[in-house]
């Protein structure tokens, strides 16, 4: 009973970890329609599931370059610095350093996560541009999530630690509308 209970558990991750090999599989079949108007504008003009997982990718990474590159201007507190306040309270200046320069490296991670799709779609064979945007994508999220987490073990004296739910619960207590005082009617 208990080895069914945990595979019902691990059923849904399972399913999210195939949709990714099967928008693969599918892209890979589909790829044989194309539409050029502009003999040189052919490979932006690919049909379908194609264009679809192209724009939806470029669309994330657009959106998360700006969320992140946008807090970097003077005079705005960095994204990650941010989140780090509301943790933490008020940051030494060694931590909001580290905090600036990681929202600097997330958003080169975005960028080149972009502009790497965006190459491997107009110039690569699209089975490899897909195996990047469909297979690739995650592990080097994950990636550069290890890559952080171990600069930061090495450059902070005293490294913040949080687990990732707290991390989501903060986000998510972000997201909620904050409560009003309740005035004069």
């Amino acid at each position: 009973m208990a080895n069914r209970a945990a595979w019902r558990r691990r059923l849904p991750l399972i399913g999210l970890a195939l949709i990714p090999i099967l928008l693969h599989l599918t892209i890979v079949e589909t790829s044989r329609t194309h539409i050029a108007l502009v003999p040189r504008l052919g490979p932006l003009c690919k049909l379908g599931v194609v264009t679809a997982s192209a724009l939806a990718h470029w669309a994330i990474y657009t959106t998360l370059f700006l969320t992140f590159a946008l807090t970097l201007r003077p005079g705005r507190d960095p994204i990650i610095t941010a989140m780090a306040r509301r943790m933490h309270g008020e940051l030494p200046a060694a931590l909001a350093l580290y905090t600036r320069r990681v929202t600097i490296a997330w958003s080169g991670f975005f960028a080149a996560q972009l502009a790497a799709s965006v190459t491997l779609f107009c110039f690569a064979p699209l089975v490899i541009w897909s195996f990047f945007v469909n297979i690739l994508d995650l592990p080097l999220v994950v990636a550069m999530f290890a890559a952080e987490y171990a600069v930061r073990l090495r450059c902070l004296r005293d490294p913040p630690r949080h687990s990732l739910a707290a991390i989501v619960n903060m986000i998510a207590e972000i997201r909620k509308p904050q409560e009003q005082p309740a005035g004069p009617l």
